[in-house]
C-alpha cells in the first residue's frame, strides 16, 4: 500500500493562492468524491483512500492506494483551484511513505503551525478525519495514519512544553489592537462570522471589557448563541454596510468564497467616522476583506500572514521542547512504517497471522474448558495446570512433528532448519 500527501501552507504559498484551495467543511464530502473519481479514472486506484485538511494556513490531501498517484493528485488539485500544475507544483510539497507520515504527525503536534505548539490544528485535523469517514473515503491505512497522529500529538503535549509559551492568533490580534488604541475598554468591536476562530477571538477581546461587542453572521441563530456568551448584540450580515462606521475594530472570519467587506463600504464608513482610525483583522482564507482596503490611510488591516510576525515570540523557550517532540515523532513514524510492512500484500503475513491467532484461540479455549471441568471435580490445581500446559504444547507441536517425520531426506533437512530457526532460537532468547 502506498501513502502520499500533497499540500500548500503558509510556509510555501502566499495567502491569495491558499485562498484558491480553501474548502469549507461542508464541501469536503463532494470534493473527496470528485478526487476519488478522478483517481479511479485510470483504473489503477479504484480503492483509493483520501482525506482533505483545509484551514486558514494550509490545504493538504492525504491518500493511500495500491500504487502511488501523486502527480495525478497534483493535476486534480490544480484544476480545482484554477491554476496550472506548474504553478501549484512550485508552491506545494509532495511527500510519500515515511515523509508523509512524519508530516502528518508534525502537523497534529503543532510543529508545522504558524503558532508553534498551538492546539487548534489537532481539532481541525480530527474534523477532517470525521468528514472523510462520513464520506466513505477513509480506509484502514489512512485511519491508522491519523489515529497514530493523534496519539503522537497527545504524547508530545503531555511529555513536552511545546505549547507553554505560544501566543495564539487571537491573542496576537488583541496585542496589535492595544498598540493602536490606548484603552481597549473604550472601543466598539464587530466580529464577522460565528465559527471557531471568531469564538476564540471574541473570548480574548472580551477579556479586555470593550465598550460594545456585536456579532454579525449570515444565520442569526448561530450568531445569537455566540453573542449570548458575551452579552453582545447580533446583526445580520446583510446589515453590515450600513453599520460598519459604528465600530473601531472589525475582526472577520467566514467561509465565504468572495470578500464580504469591500473597498467602497470601508471608504463610506471612514467618511462617516470623520476618518477616525479603524482596526481590521481578516482571519479568513479566502479573504473576507478586499486587499485594497489596506492602502486606505486610516485603516490598519492585518491578515493571517501579517500576524505571523507577532506570534513568533518566546521561540528560544521552545527549542528544547521541539527537539523532544521530534524524537517522539521519529518513534511514531518508525512504528507506522513497521505496521505498513506487516500489511504488505507481497509478504502475505497478515492473513497468516490472523489464522494463527484464530487457531491458537481454539486450542486455548479447548484446554481451558478441560481444565475447568477437572477443577470442578476437585482435582489438584498443580496437576490441572500441568495437564493444561502439556495439552497446549502438544497441540502447537503436532503439525511440526508430523512434518519432521514425513517427506524425503531433503525436505526433512529443510524442515529441520526452519523448525530450529523458529523454535530453538526463540527458546534461547527467552532464557537470556
Amino acid at each position: 500500500m502506498a501513502v502520499w500527501a500533497l499540500g500548500i501552507n503558509h510556509h510555501t504559498a502566499p495567502l491569495d493562492l491558499r485562498g484558491r484551495f480553501a474548502f469549507a467543511l461542508d464541501q469536503i464530502a463532494p470534493t473527496l468524491q470528485g478526487l476519488r473519481q478522478s483517481l479511479a479514472g485510470g483504473g489503477q486506484h479504484d480503492s483509493v483512500e483520501t482525506a482533505i485538511l483545509s484551514t486558514c494556513n494550509r490545504t493538504e490531501i492525504y491518500c493511500a492506494a495500491n500504487t502511488p498517484a501523486i502527480g495525478h493528485t497534483l493535476d486534480w488539485l490544480a484544476r480545482s483551484g484554477g491554476v496550472s500544475p506548474d504553478v501549484l507544483r512550485s508552491h506545494s510539497y509532495q511527500l510519500e511513505e515515511g515523509l508523509a507520515a512524519r508530516h502528518a504527525f508534525r502537523v497534529a503536534s503543532g510543529l508545522d503551525s504558524m503558532v508553534l505548539g498551538e492546539a487548534q490544528i489537532l481539532g481541525q485535523m480530527k474534523n477532517a478525519v470525521r468528514a472523510a469517514e462520513t464520506a466513505g473515503a477513509l480506509g484502514t491505512t489512512l485511519n491508522q495514519l491519523f489515529q497514530r497522529s493523534f496519539a503522537v500529538a497527545k504524547e508530545v503535549r503531555s511529555s513536552t512544553e511545546i505549547g507553554e509559551h505560544s501566543i495564539s492568533m487571537a491573542a496576537a490580534a488583541v496585542r496589535l489592537a492595544g498598540q493602536l488604541f490606548e484603552d481597549l475598554g473604550k472601543i466598539r468591536i464587530l466580529f464577522v462570522g460565528a465559527g471557531e476562530m471568531i469564538e476564540l477571538a471574541t473570548t480574548h477581546f472580551a477579556a479586555k471589557n470593550p465598550q460594545h461587542i456585536t456579532i454579525a453572521n449570515r444565520t442569526m441563530e448561530r450568531g445569537e448563541k455566540l453573542a449570548a456568551r458575551f452579552g453582545a448584540e447580533v446583526m445580520r450580515l446583510s446589515e453590515l454596510p450600513d453599520h460598519l462606521h459604528e465600530y473601531d475594530a472589525v475582526i472577520s472570519c467566514t467561509a465565504s468564497s468572495l470578500p464580504i467587506i469591500g473597498l467602497g463600504a470601508v471608504e463610506r464608513a471612514l467618511k462617516k467616522r470623520k476618518h477616525r482610525p479603524m482596526f481590521m483583522v481578516d482571519l479568513a482564507v479566502p479573504r473576507d476583506i478586499e486587499p485594497e482596503v489596506k492602502a486606505l490611510r486610516d485603516v490598519y488591516l492585518y491578515t493571517v500572514d501579517d500576524l505571523a510576525h507577532v506570534v513568533q515570540t518566546a521561540q528560544a523557550h521552545r527549542q528544547a521542547a521541539v527537539a523532544q517532540a521530534e524524537a517522539i515523532i521519529d518513534s511514531g513514524v518508525q512504528s507506522f512504517l513497521h505496521w505498513m510492512d506487516q500489511r504488505s500484500p507481497q509478504a502475505g503475513v497478515v492473513p497468516l497471522i490472523q489464522q494463527l491467532h484464530e487457531q491458537t484461540d481454539v486450542w486455548r479455549a479447548a484446554e481451558i474448558a478441560r481444565a475447568r471441568k477437572r477443577l470442578a471435580k476437585g482435582e489438584d490445581i498443580d496437576a490441572v495446570l500441568e495437564a493444561l500446559s502439556r495439552g497446549l504444547t502438544q497441540k502447537m507441536l503436532h503439525g511440526t512433528l508430523a512434518e519432521l517425520h514425513s517427506g524425503d531426506a531433503e525436505q526433512r533437512a529443510q524442515t529441520v532448519q526452519t523448525v530450529s530457526r523458529l523454535f530453538l532460537r526463540a527458546q534461547s532468547k527467552s532464557t537470556l
